[in-house]
């Protein structure tokens, strides 16, 4: 499934929202169909440079995320960059001012500690300011807080919040939660999701389902 005509501002006279995933040059930022960012400080259209930070291609670490995201203003992705190495005695990053210290370039990525890629599901909804950090897996449908900060891999279908992010709850139970990763309906077409729509929409999984 594709957005008809690279869609970019998808409501008539809002410059402040936006699907993402054409307004991104970054290979190893990997955006989903409909997922959209809202920003109301800046230029949404900047959410590569603003957003995704410490984002270094020398670590080549990627930002992934799915389908019908809903990413509210401010939210930050934080890569391995940010993250001194507590493997040295000291926190300041020598190996980043080789010229400096005269050391040895290829040493660079000795300066942190790479976590990895940042991974997001589908139908996913990061709240305002909130921050993920580098290697953090979210499950589908998860929702995070206002301002929390992500550190540990969220299951899906779970709300956190906090700082560091904890659950609150789970917002089905366990045999809601498993219909919805049976069904998957962010892969379904335009036509399919717009058929069953109103069931998604009222919360109605039993009549996904169908032969």
């Amino acid at each position: 499934m594709t957005i008809p005509d690279k869609k970019i501002y998808p409501r008539t006279n809002d410059s402040e929202t936006i699907y993402l995933k054409d307004t991104i040059t970054n290979p190893n930022i990997i955006i989903g169909d409909y997922t959209m960012y809202n920003d109301f400080v800046s230029d949404p259209m900047q959410f590569e440079k603003n957003n995704v930070l410490y984002h270094y291609p020398i670590n080549k670490d990627r930002l992934i995320i799915g389908k019908f995201c809903s990413i509210a203003c401010g939210a930050k992705f934080l890569f391995t960059s940010a993250n001194h190495t507590l493997k040295s005695l000291s926190t300041y990053p020598f190996p980043l001012f080789f010229e400096e210290w005269k050391l040895n370039k290829e040493h660079v990525k000795s300066a942190w500690d790479n976590k990895g890629d940042i991974a997001i599901g589908n139908d996913v909804w990061i709240g305002y300011e909130a921050v993920i950090l580098s290697g953090v897996h979210i499950g589908d449908g998860a929702i995070i807080g206002t301002r929390a900060v992500v550190t540990k891999d969220i299951p899906p279908y779970t709300v956190v919040g906090g700082i560091p992010a904890k659950e609150i709850k789970k917002r089905f139970n366990d045999e809601t939660i498993n219909k919805l990763q049976q069904i998957q309906w962010w892969d379904w077409s335009f036509e399919k999701i717009q058929q069953f729509l109103p069931y998604i929409m009222n919360g109605e999984i039993d009549k996904l389902f169908f032969e």
